[in-house]
């Protein structure tokens, strides 16, 4: 069984529960009809870039390749038996992009972490 996470790009200030929402609509087959946001463009370019979704190679961690990509959000479907690192990774790589994470298997909702001034 996999472990699903998805990033969503949403307006700033979206709360959890925008985010939830979101994950309903997807779920009920509503999707916006827009290009797709340039942060999960970049985010997608990025993620993909460590760990190739096309073609879809062994020793990957996506349980289901390539990845599902809308408008507003990406799902990934992982391998539960993928390094930390790849989680660790697209934790990163959500806060750069300032994407939401989701995770399907609680519901959880993790915010971008705050930029800390350098």
């Amino acid at each position: 069984m996999s472990f699903d996470l998805s990033v969503w790009a949403l307006m700033d200030g979206a709360t959890p529960e925008d985010v939830r929402a979101a994950v309903q609509r997807c779920r009920q087959g509503e999707h916006a009809r827009r290009q797709p946001d340039h942060r999960l463009v970049a985010f997608y370019r990025a993620i993909t870039a460590s760990y190739p979704d096309r073609p879809a190679a062994q020793g990957t961690p996506w349980e289901v390749a390539p990845l599902h990509a809308a408008a507003d959000h990406i799902e990934m479907n992982l391998n539960p038996a993928c390094e930390d690192q790849v989680l660790l990774d697209i934790e990163r790589l959500a806060g750069e992009h300032r994407l939401m994470l989701f995770d399907a298997q609680d519901g959880s909702v993790y915010p971008p972490p705050a930029r800390v001034p350098h």
